[in-house]
């Protein structure tokens, strides 16, 4: 049977987050970065990075996550990267002086995660602009480029194949904290399961 790894550095908050989504057609483990988690890796169809993880942690076990990767495996990851932890990664770049109009999402293709959803539910939540993203990565070559935030060079949402493996990078809050129930947005995250437990394309 299909099972997803969330590998948490145990603050209670940040578990709270996920459990909601944990249901027989998408087992969830709650896994511990501190702990035996990060060795036994093989047999997860898929792992789940939230933003608030130890990234020094992951990153002393990056050779781990791109074995993982080459056998084939899927990683979500989320957050602002400082220390990459993920193959080809680089750190976040955030936009100085950043008006409104800088942090509206823009969509560059459609793919099954985000159907039904729209830029405008990702750019604003209740009013506020910013929640999905303030800043940007520079992706890997050869990455699908989903969204960008203000323009077409700054890279929020892509995907890149490592090996047999694909990560799936999100440069914001964790997909996990999108659904409120009011909005398009709650789409993402039954969608994204469905996404990584299909274990197939891009």
């Amino acid at each position: 049977m299909a099972q997803l790894l969330y590998l948490s550095t145990g603050a209670q908050e940040a578990v709270e987050r996920i459990r909601p989504w944990i249901s027989e057609s998408s087992p969830i483990k709650i896994g511990e970065i501190y702990g035996d988690d990060l060795y036994n890796l093989a047999g997860y169809d898929g792992l789940l990075i939230g933003s608030h993880v130890d990234q020094r942690r992951l990153a002393a076990h990056s050779d781990r996550l791109a074995t993982y990767l080459e056998n084939g495996g899927t990683i979500v990851a989320n957050g602002h990267i400082a220390y990459p932890f993920l193959p080809r990664m680089t750190p976040f770049r955030p936009i100085p002086n950043y008006r409104v109009e800088d942090l509206i999402v823009r969509r560059h293709i459609a793919h099954p995660i985000w159907e039904g959803v729209t830029v405008e539910d990702l750019s604003r939540r209740r009013g506020v602009t910013g929640f999905y993203a303030r800043g940007w990565h520079t992706p890997p070559d050869g990455a699908e480029v989903v969204h960008t935030l203000g323009d077409d060079t700054r890279p929020i949402d892509f995907i890149y194949r490592v090996g047999a493996g694909r990560v799936l990078f999100h440069g914001g809050n964790d997909f996990w904290s999108f659904d409120d129930g009011t909005t398009s947005a709650r789409r993402i995250m039954p969608q994204l399961l469905a996404w990584v437990l299909s274990k197939g394309g891009a």
